[in-house]
């Protein structure tokens, strides 16, 4: 079941061109954990990968399993890695197409979101769904040990206004309440805001905004994050000029109450922002995916200060058109970020590293499109020694258009 559309042959050529004068990548410390084959492992894994304090790898593959996608795990075995499938969505009633990656909940286990699935809905593929994954209650004695799933909500099987296509991560409060976007449904159809909450082993879904476009955002895509404050944030498309919007919501007595905290200006600050992350001081880090000088993106921050935000560029991504951002950044304790573009022949890791009061953007590793893979949308993560992990949704191999893709580690 592909939903995507990867980059057009126009795009691919122009960042072919511009890799000929890219600046030059360092050393070539780029490790392939497993190579999809678009079988009972899964394939194309479009969503970036989650990181335990152990050090172990989860993520979702779209396609693959039965036809619907998988959930899986990697980690160390010795002097090298292990893959295992946990989950395999059957389509209708249990998922199909996980479309984010997973989140550690309160209790340890999985939480993700199916893009569709969870009834014969919505043109009979479903609406979505939201999904908990538990292990087996006995220890395994194999790598395939099957988790057991549990649906917390399918979406447009009571209310067709509660939103529909669920996409990004969950993110939760210290309540344990749930939080996400649906990526349309609503109101208007241009997606919404939910919240989960739990009870007596149910959960009920309160629909906390419906984006109504223009100023106001439409299509949300990517996860909300808390800050200390229990005010949510995140990004959308729409704004005043089209460029995408960074948002705001504030829990009041009456309710949520939506602020804008920034309107990008495609041809200067970029348009399309993918999910952002919070440092320690509440500013907000993010990439765009499109505009900016080379119209392949900027890399921006936002500082809050006195009720206001401060947005600042640090780095015009250089590449082709559309081949920016498409994934969240991370920073280590330094404070350097690091993130992926699709730009150059295949895909770029870089990092951004705050120098002499400006930043320093540097790009890593250059993917090659082969056994690499091609396409690294999701981002990275950062384990304790300082590696990058992450996924691409093509190449490296297997049964899929353009090859199924891979899981891979960066050593800096």
């Amino acid at each position: 079941m592909t939903r995507r559309t990867q980059p057009s042959g126009l795009v691919l050529l122009l960042s072919a061109i511009v890799f000929l004068c890219a600046r030059p990548a360092l050393a070539q410390t780029l490790t392939v954990l497993h190579t999809f084959t678009g079988g009972a492992d899964g394939g194309n894994p479009y969503a970036g990968l989650t990181i335990d304090a152990a050090g172990h790898l989860y993520g979702t593959a779209e396609n693959g399993g039965a036809g619907y996608g998988t959930v899986f795990e990697v980690k160390r075995a010795g002097s090298g890695w292990t893959f295992a499938p946990l989950y395999t969505f059957a389509g209708r009633d249990d998922g199909a197409s996980p479309d984010g990656s997973v989140t550690i909940g309160p209790n340890g286990t999985l939480y993700g979101v199916t893009a569709y699935g969870g009834g014969t809905n919505c043109n009979g593929d479903g609406c979505g769904t939201v999904y908990n994954l538990r292990p087996p209650p006995r220890a395994c004695t194999n790598a395939l040990c099957p988790w057991t799933e549990t649906i917390l909500h399918a979406f447009g099987t009571q209310d067709p206004q509660d939103g529909i296509v669920p996409t990004g991560e969950v993110t939760f409060d210290a309540a344990g309440n749930l939080y996400g976007v649906t990526s349309n449904g609503g109101v208007l159809h241009l997606g919404t805001l939910y919240q989960l909450t739990p009870s007596n082993g149910a959960w009920t879904e309160n629909v906390l905004h419906d984006f109504v476009g223009g100023s106001d955002g439409e299509y949300p895509w990517f996860k909300v994050l808390f800050d200390r404050s229990g005010n949510l944030y995140g990004t959308a498309g729409g704004g005043q000029v089209s460029g995408g919007v960074v948002y705001e919501f504030t829990p009041t007595q009456s309710g949520w109450i939506e602020s804008i905290v920034h309107a990008f200006v495609p041809f200067s600050e970029g348009s399309s922002p993918a999910g952002i992350i919070m440092d320690s001081a509440g500013n907000l880090y993010g990439g765009t995916a499109m505009g900016g000088q080379f119209g392949s993106g900027t890399l921006y921050q936002l500082s809050p200060s006195g009720g206001n935000w401060t947005f600042t560029v640090l780095e015009q991504v250089p590449g082709g058109i559309g081949c920016g951002v498409s994934g969240p950044l991370v920073m280590d304790s330094a404070g350097t970020l690091y993130g992926t573009t699709t730009c150059g022949v295949a895909g770029v890791i870089f990092e951004l590293s705050p120098s002499n009061g400006g930043w320093t953007y540097t790009e890593l590793y250059h993917f090659t499109g082969g056994g690499d893979g091609l396409f690294p949308n999701g981002g990275v993560v950062l384990d304790a020694a300082g590696n990058l992990y992450g996924t691409t949704s093509n190449g490296g191999g297997g049964n899929c258009f353009r090859g199924c893709g891979v899981v891979w580690e960066f050593a800096p």
